[in-house]
């Protein structure tokens, strides 16, 4: 949501200007809506610091506190109104799939209660990720919040495909010079992301103050690192696919592996030279993480050592 724009459509969580189902016009709001959804947003900030005070950063829930930008109410938009409360639907949906797969987990307590386990830590993260996203919104899409839900985010994804390979029972592929290339692929595309969150915190620096098609000239070193490290994430996966072009077993994840990184990395070529069109910010982080999905999913395939 918040490469659409849309992120603040809803300016308070869970429900959407008060209500379950948005409003489709300005004139279903209170003239003073404004001032009433920064109060709102006010007094949730309050209660995030106290929880960051506790934890012990002090300096972070202060910056919150402190920065009145945070509480500026941006102008009705019904279309970024709609494309966030669907994010949320969608988000609900996720979230009674998660429960359903919890419940059925239920029966592997006795024989692999790994399972179990695993099954209801996701769903607490789900809730933990929605209670998180509270926040996003009241501190009206601090970088660092939006970092830490798409961290979270990554981890669901990461423990719902474990279940998911344990649960097949198949036999993994014998080659641990791969895995141990994998490894270096998932490690440098992680270092991608968060220094993708980096170009993304310095556009919002801008973004208000210069028309789009002025974005990436004005960026600085954070898009430059961000540019440069894709080769050297291309190379890794070059090399774990030429290491692999032998083993017909794994040909298939091979190729569409490579395929999700040559897709990321075209999305990101196309907004540096077409001015961050719109529609390519969510499709270059959903294919990174389906890069990230299928990485996952491809190591658990794979032996990291050789029996004795």
């Amino acid at each position: 949501m918040r490469s659409t724009g849309s992120g603040m459509g809803c300016p308070d969580w869970p429900k959407c200007f008060g209500a379950w189902v948005p409003p489709t016009s300005v004139s279903d709001l209170p003239e003073n809506y404004k001032e009433q959804y920064s109060a709102y947003r006010e007094k949730k900030n309050v209660k995030f610091a106290k929880y960051l005070n506790a934890f012990g950063f002090t300096e972070t829930a202060s910056a919150i506190l402190n920065d009145k930008s945070i509480l500026q109410e941006a102008d009705f938009n019904v279309t970024k109104t709609w494309v966030e409360y669907v994010n949320r639907i969608v988000g609900v949906i996720i979230g009674m799939l998660i429960f359903a797969v919890a419940l059925s987990s239920i029966q592997f307590w006795k024989s692999e209660r790994r399972l179990t386990v695993l099954a209801f830590l996701s769903l607490f993260l789900v809730g933990f990720q929605g209670w998180i996203g509270s926040f996003v919104v009241s501190t009206n899409l601090t970088p660092w919040t939006i970092t830490v839900h798409m961290a979270l985010a990554l981890l669901i994804v990461a423990l719902l495909i474990y279940l998911i390979h344990r649960t097949k029972n198949e036999s993994k592929v014998e080659s641990p010079v791969a895995f141990w290339l994998l490894v270096a692929c998932i490690t440098a595309l992680l270092i991608q992301v968060v220094l993708g969150t980096q170009v993304r915190e310095a556009v919002d620096v801008i973004a208000s103050k210069i028309e789009r098609e002025s974005w990436i000239a004005n960026l600085g070193s954070e898009f430059i690192l961000h540019r440069s490290f894709s080769w050297l994430v291309l190379a890794l996966h070059v090399i774990l696919i030429v290491k692999l072009a032998k083993t017909d077993s794994l040909k298939s994840f091979s190729l569409i592996l490579i395929l999700l990184i040559l897709g990321t990395i075209l999305a990101g070529v196309g907004m540096a030279y077409f001015s961050v069109p719109p529609f390519l910010q969510p499709l270059h982080l959903l294919l990174a993480t389906l890069t990230f999905g299928w990485q996952f999913l491809f190591l658990l395939k794979l032996k990291r050592q050789r029996s004795i």
